[in-house]
């Protein structure tokens, strides 16, 4: 499917006189970005089926393609949030105006660094996020870009709300496991759900087992809407970097969708400019911002990277104007009137956030599948090594509960989250709720600890080198 698929795009190349060495270093993305998605489901997604498999709820044979199963269908229904704020890290707009080899060396960088450090962590059993990985991986490419070619490479407004997302993230699954573990120790009657299994055949009762399958089936799912919707964001920006002109915006909306939203919004503007008390002045600029736009409309085409580029470019700042008219509390705006803009806006926003089906159908099924094969070293740090005792049916429950509710919030917010240090500070919370802090075991709380101090600093040097690496020879 991956070949058909792939193929299905390389008529794009000849478009944008892809050379020979470019074709091959475009194929070698694609299936590294593929490989990425691969490598986040066996090393993230375990993390979804620790608590299920050692609390005996569920064998692995079972829980392996039911965790994978959830996973695919939360990439494919997560929508591109969460990927279009990952995009909106990296100058996307200074790399349509540059040759390709620039983007080339950016998207092999980051891919390549994100590889490297997962697989990493992953061979040595630590619990390591793929959030951090990537994120710093962007960073350290945009860092580079900036050296290079003076301009902004990082969008740091946009790196501090996700390092936001990322840093609180683990502190409110510790906190909030441990909350609810308390909580259930002094409110629950039920002695079977502090139970530790000691046996193959030590099994939680069916209620109990059915609440640990709701939860692992849970954080599959928004894990898959949330981790999976990164590798979404990665595979776009390779086709922004390669092909700008077809995948800069999105030409499945037709020309006279896009003018409907933009006449929409004028007629708001002529009603408030004529009619109302609200200030004229933002009106009338952002009716020369929509006159604008109509005009690039007129000349864009899937093949003229100057024309598509300076689409993208009316039909954001557009999104930006409405958006600004919306927030702004000295503009008085008639609750029809505000919904038609906020409609507006909505549809517009579309030409540019977007991913192809077939896109999210490459992530989804990499996801799933990768979560089926090398799971087994981060499920056995997290179910054997965090705590110096076997989870518990409540403590598995507890950290999957919050893990499920902080990654599907984050994923609402398009905010990316770590998966995996949001379950396994969670379980450590929970641990901790148990017994005190003698219930952890320090060795691996340091050893995920280092990982999570390191990832970040790591990811960065290690993709600024590459792009150094890569700026050579491409």
């Amino acid at each position: 499917m991956h070949i058909s698929i792939l193929a299905a795009t390389l008529p794009f190349i000849g478009q944008v006189n892809l050379s020979g060495y470019l074709l091959v270093v475009f194929i070698v993305c694609i299936l590294a970005v593929i490989g990425f998605e691969f490598v986040n489901g066996f090393h993230d997604t375990a993390n979804a089926v620790a608590t299920v498999i050692y609390t005996r709820a569920l064998k692995p044979v079972y829980a392996i393609p039911w965790s994978g199963l959830w996973n695919f269908l939360g990439v494919f229904l997560g929508g591109v949030t969460v990927a279009m704020g990952i995009l909106k890290l990296v100058p996307l707009d200074a790399l349509m105006t540059l040759p390709v080899s620039v983007g080339a060396c950016l998207v092999l960088s980051v891919l390549l660094a994100s590889i490297i450090w997962n697989l990493g962590t992953w061979y040595l059993g630590i619990p390591c996020s793929s959030s951090h990985t990537m994120i710093g991986a962007m960073i350290g490419a945009g860092l580079a870009f900036t050296w290079y070619y003076h301009g902004p490479g990082v969008n740091w407004g946009k790196a501090e709300e996700i390092g936001m997302s990322l840093i609180l993230s683990p502190i409110i699954g510790f906190g909030a496991a441990a909350l609810l573990m308390l909580f259930l120790k002094h409110v629950t009657k039920s002695h079977a759900l502090f139970h530790i299994p000691t046996g193959e055949n030590d099994r939680p009762p069916i209620l109990i087992r059915l609440l640990l399958i709701t939860t692992c089936t849970l954080v599959s799912f928004f894990h898959g809407s949330n981790d999976g919707q990164k590798g979404v964001g990665l595979f776009m920006l390779i086709l922004i970097a390669f092909l700008p002109a077809r995948f800069a915006v999105n030409h499945h909306i037709g020309n006279d969708k896009v003018l409907a939203a933009f006449n929409q919004a004028s007629i708001v503007i002529t009603k408030n400019t004529t009619t109302s008390n609200a200030p004229k002045g933002e009106f009338i600029k952002l009716a020369a911002i929509i006159a604008q736009a109509k005009a690039s409309l007129a000349e864009k085409n899937e093949t003229d990277v100057a024309k598509t580029y300076n689409y993208r470019k009316q039909v954001e700042g557009t999104v930006k104007a409405i958006r600004m008219v919306l927030k702004d509390n000295a503009i008085k705006l008639a609750a029809n009137d505000r919904g038609a803009l906020t409609t507006a806006a909505d549809e517009l926003e579309h030409v540019t956030d977007f991913a192809p089906v077939w896109v999210i159908a490459i992530i989804s099924i990499s996801l799933g599948l990768g979560t089926m094969i090398g799971w087994k070293r981060i499920v056995v740090t997290i179910g054997e090594k965090i705590g110096n005792e076997h989870l518990s049916y409540a403590q598995g429950a507890s950290s999957e509960i919050v893990a499920a509710s902080t990654i599907g919030l984050s994923t609402a917010f398009g905010l990316p989250v770590s998966t995996t240090h949001v379950l396994s500070s969670g379980i450590a919370g929970a641990m901790v709720a148990s017994g005190g802090k003698g219930n952890l075991n320090n060795k691996t709380i340091k050893n995920i600890a280092m990982a999570w101090v390191l990832t970040l600093p790591v990811a960065i040097i290690l993709a600024s080198l590459l792009f150094m690496f890569f700026h050579l020879f491409i």
